[in-house]
């Protein structure tokens, strides 16, 4: 995500939840694309979360990225806009989205979205 307040959001939720880690935060699709390619930074992760609206690289061009690559087509991706219509929901999907949502408004919103997205991540 582009938005330092959302990314701090995000960490600041991850960083209560004992089962998470976080790997990485990154501004955009080609700083993702950038920490996936060099695996000695940290492990792959278990899940992705992208905003749709992003500098450089928007969350359809990094899916569709995302999706081509061996290694990273099977991480779960979640995405997340300020705007979620039918358009973008049916695109995401078709694309290997996992999950697509609007993005919430609210700490507590922030909090439900994220408990709804862990819980597709893959067991180990």
């Amino acid at each position: 995500d582009d938005d330092i307040d959302d990314r701090e959001m995000f960490e600041e939720i991850l960083s209560d939840n004992q089962q998470v880690e976080l790997a990485g935060s990154v501004e955009n699709g080609q700083e993702l694309l950038a920490f996936l390619a060099n695996p000695g930074q940290a492990p792959l992760p278990d899940l992705i979360v992208l905003d749709h609206n992003m500098p450089k690289m928007n969350g359809i061009q990094t899916l569709e990225a995302l999706k081509k690559n061996r290694e990273h087509q099977h991480i779960p991706v979640v995405i997340f806009s300020t705007y979620c219509d039918n358009k973008l929901l049916t695109e995401c999907t078709s694309l290997g989205a996992a999950m697509v949502f609007t993005k919430p408004s609210s700490f507590d919103e922030y909090q439900d979205m994220i408990t709804a997205f862990l819980e597709i991540i893959p067991v180990r």
